[in-house]
């Protein structure tokens, strides 16, 4: 079964994932995606989790701590589920994976379970679920944005991740912000010029 999904068509060759924070839903990034990309085709999903009755991707023990079991199980699903959206709604790639919290988790779980699927990864206030080395991401772009001040996110989060991800191979570039764990200009800004840089817009399609 699909999760509830919501898909936007776009005007130019790219398409965004959109992975929502905890308590999200499938409508909660698109404002954020609109912002950065006007032309994206997005394809948002719903996490099929509930914690307290809120959406989630996938379960944790508690705060801080990852059910990486349940990661691995919902990255599954969430792939198979992308890869029929792809085609089904003739989706086109590069597809970049946009996550929040919750959902930037979820798409460290698709680079690490399914490498293949992203092209790319735009990862706000994540953690680094697996302390362990990831599978190959052969110049794979990641941009992981963190607050210095995050209660939830400890500051050397910024370190292993770029330790993980750059040892895997992955053109990774990361910012620890004078932010919390909620969103600022300044992470619009570093997000907006990382995609118009590393996937420069092509031709308006009609």
């Amino acid at each position: 079964m699909n999760p509830p999904h919501l898909v936007l068509p776009g005007r130019e060759g790219l398409t965004l994932l959109l992975l929502h924070s905890t308590g999200g839903d499938e409508r909660s990034l698109l404002p954020l995606a609109r912002a950065l990309r006007p032309g994206a085709h997005l394809l948002s999903p719903r996490g099929e989790s509930l914690e307290e009755g809120v959406p989630r991707f996938f379960r944790r023990h508690r705060e801080g701590v990852l059910d990486l079991e349940d990661l691995r199980a919902k990255a599954q699903g969430l792939a198979a589920f992308v890869e029929e959206a792809l085609k089904g709604y003739a989706l086109p790639r590069p597809l970049v994976a946009l996550g929040y919290s919750n959902g930037a988790n979820m798409a460290l779980g698709l680079l690490f379970h399914h490498p293949h699927l992203l092209d790319g990864a735009l990862l706000l206030r994540p953690l680094e679920p697996f302390g362990k080395p990831y599978p190959l991401l052969k110049g794979k772009p990641v941009l992981f944005l963190l607050g210095d001040q995050d209660p939830l996110v400890p500051p050397e989060t910024a370190t292993a991740l770029r330790e993980r991800l750059e040892g895997a191979g992955a053109r990774a570039e990361g910012h620890l912000l004078p932010a919390g764990h909620a969103l600022t200009p300044e992470d619009l800004a570093l997000a907006q010029g990382w995609l118009a840089r590393v996937f420069p817009p092509g031709p308006q399609l009609p």
